[in-house]
């Protein structure tokens, strides 16, 4: 039998394919739908619940936003002499994803900046996506850095901080950190003022990590303000000279120096010893930064007497020549006895600020009732900062009266129990040397006139710059306080120092006074903390240092003698008259 393949092929070729079940073909539809959803569910999703995340990743990616430094104002003394200025560094930075150099390229840009490959691979690896590898570095170095053609490193524009004074005005002015942000004195108290706002600029960073193009408007940084003070660098310099001196003449632990204008209150020197040069890292150690006149306390001994005896002037209590009984030269006051260091007999008010007598002060202050003389010692500005315009000012110690003991109120008439900073207790005495007014004192200048708030009358504090007057001349404590051709009016202090609920064999010696007595300039406060040297008294240690300031402050100035050109009588050695501490 013969078989037609061809027969065959044809008829399979021509026979109809089975078809798919329903069933099947919904799964696969549906299947093929069901993803189709899902697409689209989830770049809704990416598009518009993960968009900005998404959005911010990429931007992370490839912009990035670049801080342009605002110029930090200057500072300057009351003539315009610079005394912090802010100079143009660079600082050199890279995207750490981007930053592409070789090991021959690291270890010539460590070579740059004088450090070494490996500490520059440990800092990239420490970062993160950013990395400062170098700041404040002057422009010719940063060129050096940049010329080696390394991708992904970069410069900016940034400014570092200088001192043309140093030391003599690091207490008072503090420093910046590395962002040229104020962290101590002046520079942390005005940092708005002084720092400006800085700026921004907004870029897109390629893949070899190039900023091509600005992709915002630049906002421009708002430059600091300039800021003028009430010092005199001249007068800061002579005060920080000559305190340093005194300070290792008389082998002290430390030592403030305070020159006031007299009229205004305005702060024209303020030394501290130690100091330190702001421009010196390497000299930040805390001890030295302190600007003592403001921040440390210290019990004002007989410095405090005047504002004692003026309160009773005032309040009618006494008279300059009201007779006082000091005949013993001691007092006693319950269980405690109070002490004159030279016996004297009987003395007048007059003489009891001359010869600072602790036992007539007392006597004095306890014809007043403890509240009466709290307001007074309040009113002139004790127990309260002096709100000079600087950070962390003490406000002293002045405690409510109503707690007061006899004993409490005597000591503290005298200088004990009672503590102040050296800037406060200047400035008290603005009520002796004008017209009874306390002057608001200030480290800015103050442009016009300054009133101040009344204290005492105008004729108490006449009698009382003739009485001080007398404690600076021969018979007084303050002899070796004069100064040639000046007449000066002051009061020495000597007090020792609190110790563990006592007092220790450590003393504060001090000086506080004006000149010239018949139109008063300036006020000088000195204090001499711990003098070792075989001295101690303020009339000794401190009193030496306001004449010799004082003459030649004067003579700066220009101004006018106001006493006749006859020699300086000074008391011998060892034969001060001296309060008892």
């Amino acid at each position: 039998m013969t078989i037609n393949i061809g027969s065959l092929s044809s008829r399979r070729q021509q026979a109809p394919m089975p078809d798919l079940p329903p069933v099947r073909a919904l799964l696969v539809f549906g299947a093929l739908g069901v993803l189709f959803l899902v697409l689209i569910g989830k770049a809704l999703y990416l598009q518009w619940v993960n968009g900005d995340f998404l959005q911010t990743q990429s931007a992370a990616r490839y912009v990035r936003d670049l801080e342009i430094p605002a110029h930090r104002g200057k500072i300057t003394d009351r003539f315009g002499e610079p005394l912090a200025i802010s100079t143009p560094v660079k600082s050199l930075w890279a995207f750490t994803e981007k930053l592409n150099a070789s090991d021959e390229q690291m270890k010539a840009l460590a070579k740059v900046l004088d450090t070494t490959a490996q500490a520059l691979k440990k800092k990239i690896g420490a970062a993160g996506d950013f990395v400062y590898l170098a700041k404040g570095v002057p422009p010719e170095v940063a060129e050096e850095a940049l010329a080696l053609k390394i991708p992904g490193l970069y410069d900016e524009r940034v400014y570092r901080r200088y001192y043309p004074a140093g030391e003599l005005t690091g207490q008072i002015l503090g420093f910046t950190d590395g962002g040229d942000y104020g962290q101590e004195g002046l520079e942390l108290a005005r940092q708005d003022w002084l720092g400006g706002k800085p700026g921004s600029r907004r870029v897109i960073i390629n893949r070899k990590g190039e900023a091509v193009e600005d992709i915002a408007g630049v906002q421009a940084p708002q430059e600091g303000r300039d800021l003028t003070l009430a010092l005199d660098l001249r007068l800061q310099f002579l005060a920080q000279t000559e305190l340093k001196a005194a300070v290792v003449e008389n082998k002290a632990k430390a030592g403030s120096l305070v020159i006031l204008d007299a009229q205004t209150g305005e702060v024209l020197a303020l030394a501290n010893q130690p100091s330190y040069n702001p421009n010196r890292r390497e000299e930040f150690i805390p001890a030295k930064m302190r600007n003592r006149a403001l921040i440390d306390i210290f019990e004002p001994g007989s410095t405090f007497k005047p504002f004692t005896i003026a309160m009773a002037l005032d309040s009618g209590r006494v008279k300059p020549t009201t007779m006082m009984e000091t005949a013993g030269g001691q007092w006693t006051i319950g269980k405690a006895t109070i002490h004159d260091d030279h016996v004297s007999g009987n003395l007048t008010v007059e003489q009891v600020l001359q010869r600072s007598s602790n036992v007539g002060t007392a006597k004095i202050a306890l014809m007043m009732s403890p509240e009466k003389m709290w307001q007074g010692l309040s009113s002139a500005g004790f127990g309260m900062p002096v709100n000079a315009g600087f950070p962390g000012e003490s406000a002293g110690r002045l405690r409510p009266a109503k707690s007061w003991l006899p004993i409490e109120q005597a000591t503290i008439s005298y200088g004990h129990g009672v503590s102040v900073n050296l800037l406060q207790l200047a400035r008290g005495y603005t009520i002796f040397a004008g017209n009874g007014e306390l002057k608001p004192a200030s480290l800015y200048r103050i442009p016009g006139d300054v009133i101040g708030k009344p204290v005492i009358s105008s004729a108490t504090a006449t009698e009382m710059r003739r009485m001080l007057e007398m404690a600076a001349l021969p018979g007084g404590t303050g002899a070796r306080a004069q100064v040639p051709d000046y007449r000066v009016a002051g009061k020495t202090g000597t007090a020792r120092k609190p110790e563990k609920g006592g007092y220790a064999n450590k003393y504060v010696s001090s000086f506080v006074g004006f000149a010239p007595v018949s139109s008063p300039r300036l006020i000088v406060a000195v204090m001499i903390d711990e003098p070792s040297a075989g001295k101690y008294y303020g009339a000794a240690v401190a009193a030496p240092v306001f004449s010799s300031v004082v003459g030649k402050a004067l003579r700066m100035l220009g101004v006018p003698p106001d006493r006749p050109a006859v020699p300086i009588v000074l008391p011998p050695d060892g034969e001060d008259i001296e309060e008892e501490t």
